[in-house]
């Protein structure tokens, strides 16, 4: 019996997500060097430290900045919105060690340029850039969750996004929730795969 066709995709939009430090924006780099598409980091929509309805979690004693909660996935789909209509849009850019946006930057897009759209909430943006017919594809970047686990940490302590305690603490949690995670945006649309075989599927386009 065949292998039914897959749908063409219908839209420009390219959802890197993912557990934390699993190689989207490495990936999403290196993308844009090889064909000139646009990044943008949906981390940068992280709401600020003060924002009133931030979740917090109790095992942490800190905001939790792994819940879907803490990140404006209106402001991104709007902002993807515009870069897709109009070629141009201001994007946030966010101090995750100072937890507040310092700034802004402009991200533009040619008419054929796929747009990367890549962080660790990427996969809740996935249904409505469905529905609007915006989504080319979605992926969950993942590996071996040890690796993760090591490869987040290294990042983490390189750019000092917190204390070092912190860092391990919350990397350990991670660890641990890593399968529920990567459920959760496969049942949002995204398709597993490491971030060798999604450029790799990704290279015709």
């Amino acid at each position: 019996m065949s292998t039914p066709a897959q749908p063409l995709p219908s839209g420009r939009v390219v959802v890197l997500a993912g557990p934390s430090g699993s190689g989207k924006s490495r990936l999403a780099g290196r993308l844009h060097r090889r064909h000139g598409w646009p990044v943008v980091r949906l981390d940068d929509f992280y709401k600020d430290a003060d924002a009133p309805d931030l979740p917090r979690s109790e095992e942490l004693g800190m905001v939790d900045w792994d819940h879907p909660d803490s990140w404006d996935e209106d402001a991104a789909i709007a902002a993807l919105r515009q870069l897709l209509g109009t070629g141009t849009a201001s994007m946030p850019v966010y101090d995750i060690s100072v937890s507040r946006a310092t700034g802004t930057h402009t991200v533009t897009a040619r008419p054929r340029d796929l747009v990367i759209a890549e962080g660790i909430f990427a996969a809740e943006a996935i249904p409505a850039l469905r529905d609007a017919g915006l989504l080319h594809s979605a992926w969950c970047i993942r590996h071996h969750r040890m690796k993760t686990f090591v490869l987040r940490l290294l990042r983490d302590l390189k750019e000092r996004r917190k204390p070092p305690l912190t860092l391990v603490h919350r990397g350990w949690v991670l660890m641990r929730d890593e399968p529920r995670v990567v459920a959760r945006h496969v049942e949002l649309g995204a398709r597993c795969a490491t971030p060798h075989e999604a450029e790799r599927e990704l290279a015709p386009a």
